[in-house]
């Protein structure tokens, strides 16, 4: 028995623990009504960035922060990042508390076609022949659900694409997850505290006219917001990108079947064929993905044995696994 099982074992039941979390946010926002969906975020945006700071400090992880701030081009991508969360933040919870979970969970579904076209489009990478393939049925896929409801989904889309941004500047950014919140947090708060206070002074601030237990419940929108976040973290650094790839699909899909089975919403003949339409171009992106994989790490292994020739992959990349490696100096072992 391989000495890593137990952590892959354990990789397994965080990324599951972290995307059901995540799936099961439906049943969570209502619960902060009658506070509007500003007011949710606001409270979310403290709430998380008073948890984070908290762990920041007790994890020794202060001088990250720092080191953040300290490198520009890392603080101009956490900046973009934390305004690009909080737009894919406030779009959720306002989905959710206006009846559109179905929509919402379509979001998420897309999510992964949508990364595979900003790498096309921002960092110019080439696809592959069934990549295309997925991405057009995707965009047929749009098309019919928009047809289907009488305008583009466009909470969907909004949080596709924003999360898909929010990825993509984290990637380059390669900031921890808890400094990552942090910071975003930090970004975030000035217009949180602005807005609560505007609210207040309004008369409108649902969350302070509803007692001490409203708050209290508003207040774990900090520990909703990092704990699944923390076990995602654990999960990436225990199994593969393939297999973490394979669990995202557990939101979106617990976040569909908590619209259509709990909160009744409809499923018309025509809104099932665009559904079906994205599951189908998500299993020619994953089969796809599977492939590739399994074929890499089979040449891995002809490299690990000896028997690695000159190896392309369909983008026309050479694969890193085939290239000489530099022998190690001393200091290096």
């Amino acid at each position: 028995m391989p000495d890593d099982t137990p952590e892959d074992r354990r990789g397994l039941v965080y990324g599951a623990a972290a995307f059901g979390l995540w799936g099961a946010f439906p049943l969570y926002w209502p619960l902060l009504e009658p506070a509007g969906a500003g007011e949710i975020l606001a409270h979310r945006i403290i709430w998380s960035l008073a948890f984070s700071g908290l762990l920041l400090v007790v994890m020794r992880k202060v001088a990250a922060l720092r080191q953040i701030w300290r490198t520009p081009r890392v603080r101009l991508a956490m900046t973009v990042a934390g305004l690009t969360i909080g737009n894919n933040w406030f779009t959720y919870i306002w989905g959710v508390n206006n009846g559109y979970v179905v929509e919402t969970s379509l979001g998420y579904y897309i999510n992964p076609l949508v990364t595979v076209l900003l790498g096309v489009m921002v960092l110019g990478e080439r696809l592959r022949r069934w990549q295309w393939l997925a991405l057009g049925i995707a965009l047929a896929a749009v098309v019919v659900l928009s047809v289907q409801l009488g305008r583009p989904p466009w909470i969907s889309l909004v949080l596709a694409f924003s999360f898909g941004i929010y990825s993509l500047v984290k990637k380059q950014a390669a900031v921890g997850p808890i400094e990552g919140l942090t910071y975003e947090g930090a970004v975030l708060a000035p217009l949180a505290i602005a807005y609560l206070v505007w609210l207040t002074v309004a008369g409108q601030a649902q969350g302070w006219s509803h007692g001490v237990d409203h708050v209290a419940l508003l207040s774990t929108t900090g520990i909703v917001t990092a704990l699944p976040l923390l076990f995602f973290a654990g999960a990436a650094n225990r199994i593969s990108l393939v297999t973490l790839g394979l669990l995202q699909y557990i939101a979106p899909t617990l976040q569909f079947l908590l619209g259509v089975l709990f909160f009744d919403e409809q499923m018309t003949p025509l809104r099932w064929v665009g559904f079906s339409m994205v599951w189908l171009a998500l299993v020619v992106l994953t089969v796809e993905s599977l492939v590739v994989s399994r074929r890499r790490y089979g040449t891995s292994t002809q490299r690990r044995s000896g028997h690695c020739g000159v190896a392309v992959d369909a983008g026309g990349v050479l694969d890193e696994d085939c290239l000489p490696r530099p022998t190690a100096s001393r200091s290096d072992r």
